[in-house]
């Protein structure tokens, strides 16, 4: 399970791969190793137990706490990413509240929040070479922005607006937002009125993958998006899979 934590008391991320034995599935729960989420009547309730990784560092802390997330919407359209269906997304909570309750480290907030997934049936890198992601309320509503370049070389982009009720409705797509690029030189971009956005803060940068706030403005209205760019041409290359295990230790059997 992956989880990343920003804070005062610094960073933590934690991925450990793990075996097909150390995952359990049902109706309306999944368990990874220790850590396991689960739907209730009102919500999904994220026990976390993990451990850290840091580079140069021998001995990994612990990661454990508890994220309870309440959808203020919910859309059952998922849609597919390429035209053979072999890659789909679903906002599943375009908007939600959540608790987030820490032992460690120790931090408790209440917030806004948001729940999607991705499936299919290659792997990601096989299907696109990049993509760029970002998402921002407005109002009651949403509007999340999706573009990418598939591994054929076709070209994907969408705008599209949650309501109150969690309806997608297609939107008009705004002008390209060009972003600085982050220390890795990993290539970011969004979509502004007028082609304007701004970095509040970059807070994942690695070779192939960059999470960031923003400060833009759509349609009509200033907000604060957050902004994901993945390159899958940089994710496959030799010496990013050569990284990995230090950043993402396997489980072996």
């Amino acid at each position: 399970m992956n989880v990343a934590l920003y804070g005062p008391q610094g960073a933590r991320w934690t991925m450990t791969e793990r075996p097909g034995d150390d995952v359990e599935t049902g109706a309306d729960e999944l368990a990874i190793g220790a850590s396991a989420m689960r739907w209730t009547g009102d919500g999904l309730v994220i026990d976390i137990e993990e451990r850290d990784i840091r580079l140069g560092i021998p001995w990994r802390r612990r990661v454990r706490g508890q994220v309870k997330l309440y959808p203020e919407m919910l859309n059952a359209t998922a849609f597919a990413l390429d035209p053979t269906g072999r890659h789909v997304w679903h906002a599943i909570a375009p908007r939600a509240q959540i608790e987030v309750e820490m032992d460690r480290p120790g931090i408790r907030w209440r917030g806004s929040g948001y729940l999607d997934s991705n499936r299919g049936s290659e792997a990601l890198e096989d299907g696109f070479r990049d993509w760029h992601w970002s998402r921002a309320h407005l109002g009651r509503g949403v509007a999340v922005m999706y573009e990418g370049r598939r591994r054929d070389g076709s070209t994907f982009a969408s705008a599209l607006r949650f309501d109150a009720s969690g309806t997608p409705h297609d939107a008009e797509l705004p002008m390209v937002a060009p972003l600085p690029s982050t220390w890795w030189q990993m290539e970011r971009k969004s979509r502004a009125d007028r082609g304007h956005a701004g970095v509040i803060r970059t807070w994942e940068d690695s070779p192939f993958y960059a999470r960031s706030t923003l400060a833009t403005r759509l349609y009509g209205e200033p907000v604060t998006a957050v902004q994901e760019s993945l390159s899958l041409d940089r994710f496959r290359s030799p010496v990013v899979q050569w990284m990995l295990p230090y950043k993402m230790p396997r489980r072996s059997l």
